[in-house]
């Protein structure tokens, strides 16, 4: 499938503006200036239109390609300003701290737990460890996916120091979003996070695998485009 097909600008140029702007706390005002140091004249509504609509493709892409990990996972979930309300980034990684999935959700609840909690576990199976905090709505969406048998009560544990892996892993996704607009509605944020998250992502288990060339958002993400 060809997934910039119809585009006013190669597929080279695009990749390298939502590459840039994934990796790195940049404004789409910054990306034009990067660009037309390099020749190139783009208007910064048209980056922010890349960013919105190639955010959910990567993640796509993305899962696709993810490889084996651990059966030790964290869940958690942080902040996120949306308009000036706060909405919820679930996410999940192994004892390796590599991703497992992200989903931005309005409410922090037993509906948004358990929905994030059954997709991880239809799409990645049953894990040996299962740590999570000890917030109730989450409590509650555990215990009754234990009762359906899509995890073995040993598994689950509520830990908070087992859990500071993940609240570390929390900060690129937070210290990524200083210097740039808040966000201004919850589908603009989920697209944009998913391009965030997919980088974060590739870059850690870049580093996992001590890579001599080094990490390049931009050369991750041509390599999971189809050709």
């Amino acid at each position: 499938m060809n997934y910039f097909k119809g585009r006013h600008f190669q597929q080279d140029i695009i990749i390298v503006a939502v590459g840039y702007y994934f990796r790195f706390s940049l404004s789409y005002r910054d990306i034009v200036e990067l660009l037309r140091d390099r020749g190139v004249s783009v208007h910064h509504t048209m980056v922010m239109r890349w960013v919105h609509h190639y955010g959910p493709i990567f993640k796509a892409l993305w899962r696709q390609h993810q490889t084996s990990h651990t059966k030790s996972w964290r869940i958690d979930e942080t902040y996120i300003n949306v308009k000036g309300h706060w909405t919820y980034l679930y996410r999940a990684i192994d004892s390796n701290g590599l991703t497992l999935d992200f989903e931005l959700r309005k409410h922090r609840d037993y509906a948004a737990a358990y929905h994030f909690l059954k997709r991880l576990l239809t799409t990645n199976g049953r894990p040996d460890r299962l740590v999570t905090d000890q917030y109730r709505a989450t409590l509650k969406a555990v215990k009754h996916l234990m009762k359906q048998d899509y995890l073995s009560k040993s598994a689950h544990q509520c830990s908070k120091y087992r859990n500071n892996l993940i609240e570390q892993d929390h900060r690129f996704i937070k210290r990524h979003r200083v210097r740039s607009a808040s966000f201004q509605s919850i589908r603009t944020a989920s697209a944009t996070l998913s391009g965030i998250e997919v980088i974060h992502a590739l870059r850690k288990k870049t580093r996992r695998e001590l890579s001599l060339i080094g990490f390049s958002a931009v050369d991750e993400l041509k390599a999971m485009v189809p050709a």
